[in-house]
């Protein structure tokens, strides 16, 4: 019996590894049509990872940060997602360093609320510089997509 004692005191002293991060990304041409492959290319991965149950959340934020980077910035996008501890991470970089600015769109504007929805609807948002421009970002969290994934 006190074998059995130690070795399960032995098996809770050990940690459990952490599962990998999942990630996946990809480069985009600076054309208006990148905006739905970017929504396809995040809906397929989110279902492959099995985490897709708010995948249309992810889809319509990345379509912002996608059309941000093609209204505002110049040269090559990449559309990057990482899933690790529960949350969502989508990463849309381009070369423009300045940061997006948020601002009041007027009843009657077609645009200018893309960064409005990025408060209202993810955990978390922002933008940082890179040596090639600026990464702009959002996460969701684990409670939106209602699951783990393994």
């Amino acid at each position: 019996m006190r074998l059995f004692a130690h070795l399960a005191l032995f098996v809770a002293a050990v940690p459990l590894p952490r599962p990998r991060p999942k990630r996946a990304s990809w480069p985009l041409f600076p054309v208006a049509a990148s905006v739905p492959r970017a929504r396809w290319l995040i809906g397929g991965r989110l279902a492959q990872w099995g985490i897709d149950g708010q995948s249309e959340v992810a889809r319509l934020l990345v379509s912002e940060l996608v059309t941000n980077a093609l209204r505002h910035a110049w040269g090559p996008i990449r559309l990057t997602i990482s899933y690790r501890d529960g949350t969502l991470r989508c990463e849309v970089g381009d070369a423009n360093p300045d940061p997006p600015i948020p601002r009041d769109a007027h009843e009657d504007d077609e645009g200018g609320r893309g960064l409005q929805l990025l408060e209202l609807l993810s955990d978390r948002w922002g933008s940082d510089r890179t040596p090639m421009g600026k990464v702009s970002w959002f996460e969701l969290a684990d409670r939106r997509f209602g699951g783990s994934a393994a």
